[in-house]
């Protein structure tokens, strides 16, 4: 289990919309799980705007801006959202283990979007760059 589901949901999303979540605990799944948090209080299209305001704050607060990457922050808000309205769990928790390739296999999920790597391109670092193999549903 990772250290960042030991917070509560709001506890969660409030240390990272402060900027007091320590940086160790903001991994790949914890990223999904913000995404998940967001989109169920506000939908998909306003969470992404807010994610990635959040994490291009957060990131600049710990000194590494340039870690951000706009196109995979929308891509995993949308494909967390698409997995969403499928599941049936009523916790991140359970959503993570009902649909695992969220976090194992989200390299493969995205390159089944993209015939380009978006998590190197600067572009894609600096806007959203949609999908030219399969559009997110």
């Amino acid at each position: 289990m990772e250290k960042h589901n030991e917070l509560s949901d709001l506890d969660f999303k409030k240390q990272f919309q402060q900027l007091s979540l320590a940086p160790a605990l903001f991994t790949h799944e914890a990223h999904l799980r913000l995404a998940w948090i967001h989109i169920q209080h506000t939908g998909p299209k306003k969470a992404a705007t807010t994610i990635c305001d959040q994490i291009l704050r957060f990131a600049t607060k710990h000194g590494d801006p340039g870690k951000f990457n706009k196109t995979v922050t929308i891509a995993a808000v949308q494909m967390v959202y698409h997995f969403m309205q499928k599941s049936t769990s009523k916790s991140f928790t359970d959503f993570i283990k009902e649909f695992p390739r969220l976090k194992n296999n989200f390299k493969e999920l995205i390159a089944s979007h993209y015939s380009w790597n978006i998590f190197t391109a600067d572009r894609a670092k600096k806007e959203y760059v949609a999908p030219d193999l399969l559009p997110f549903t």
